[in-house]
């Protein structure tokens, strides 16, 4: 049986602690200010921070770009010579065309060699079943067996976020002007969630920003008895002024301090969200267990 690497790209959001203890290969996608005409490689050339300041002075949003086939081509295939069959997860197939293209590349490479998994899923959301991925490989399971375990996951993931402003979601033509015109007149912020393969709003929450944190809390808490508490995430966008901490104190009552992971989203997600973006990322627990 082949040695088997962990792949995953730069929308996982995992932390680097978590990528070097797991050896995980990260390939990154693109950001692109269109008034720059620079093509930064999303958490290499770039991170979410600079990004912030770049749409400050340029007054507009990046768009961003799929990993193509070549990138993935070039990227799999020296693990390939090297002996290696590979697993891989990234950025959900109705979110980005990048599961297409590495599709296309492992089909180029040789798909007894390469599994390619559809998160469905996006930031940790994707970083939970690469984590999976990496225990599973570790138990020994080869990449096939691997990649048939993650699957029966993907549906269990949960992934919602609060959204601070619809600024970003606009100009990136995710939401519309009368939608961010409301939103700033009524202050609301709309809990989004992952459901189908694409990222909508779930939940418009009106007041105070800490009302939506709350209201993802309470969902978790009502989800606990079924939660896999093995990893739960607390992924931010920046910018937070304390709700992380608020929300990991929360959720400290269920979760031991060692099983939340903080981590900060790169420049891909936070060029759709923006900044005081949060998400609390979990995977349920299969009806068996």
């Amino acid at each position: 049986m082949n040695k088997v690497i962990v792949i995953s790209d730069s929308t996982c959001d995992l932390t680097s602690k978590q990528i070097e203890d797991n050896s995980i290969k990260i390939i990154p996608l693109h950001v692109i200010f269109p008034a720059e005409n620079i093509d930064y490689l999303d958490g290499v050339d770039l991170t979410s921070e600079e990004l912030y300041k770049k749409v400050s002075q340029l007054g507009c949003t990046p768009k961003t770009s799929a990993i193509n086939v070549g990138e993935f081509i070039n990227f799999f295939k020296p693990y390939i010579d090297e002996g290696y069959d590979i697993i891989y997860t990234g950025i959900g197939s109705g979110l980005s065309s990048t599961y297409q293209n590495a599709l296309l590349a492992s089909e180029e490479l040789g798909k007894d060699r390469i599994e390619v998994v559809d998160s469905q899923s996006l930031s940790t959301g994707i970083g939970l079943l690469v984590l999976k991925m990496c225990k599973f490989r570790d138990e020994g399971d080869d990449v096939h067996t691997i990649a048939s375990k993650v699957r029966k996951l993907v549906p269990l993931v949960s992934a919602k976020f609060c959204i601070n402003e619809l600024d970003y979601l606009n100009k990136g033509g995710r939401c519309s002007g009368f939608t961010k015109a409301m939103a700033n007149i009524f202050s609301i912020h709309p809990v989004a969630m992952v459901t189908n393969n694409k990222l909508s709003l779930y939940k418009i929450i009106r007041g105070k920003y800490r009302k939506s944190v709350d209201y993802q809390l309470k969902m978790f808490e009502e989800d606990y008895p079924n939660i896999d508490t093995s990893v739960v995430f607390v992924t931010d966008s920046g910018h937070m002024d304390g709700e992380n901490d608020y929300a990991i104190e929360q959720l400290l009552k269920y979760v031991p301090k060692e099983n939340i992971v903080h981590t900060v989203a790169g420049c891909v997600i936070s060029s759709h969200c923006g900044p005081k973006t949060i998400g609390i990322l979990y995977i349920r627990k299969p009806k068996e267990e």
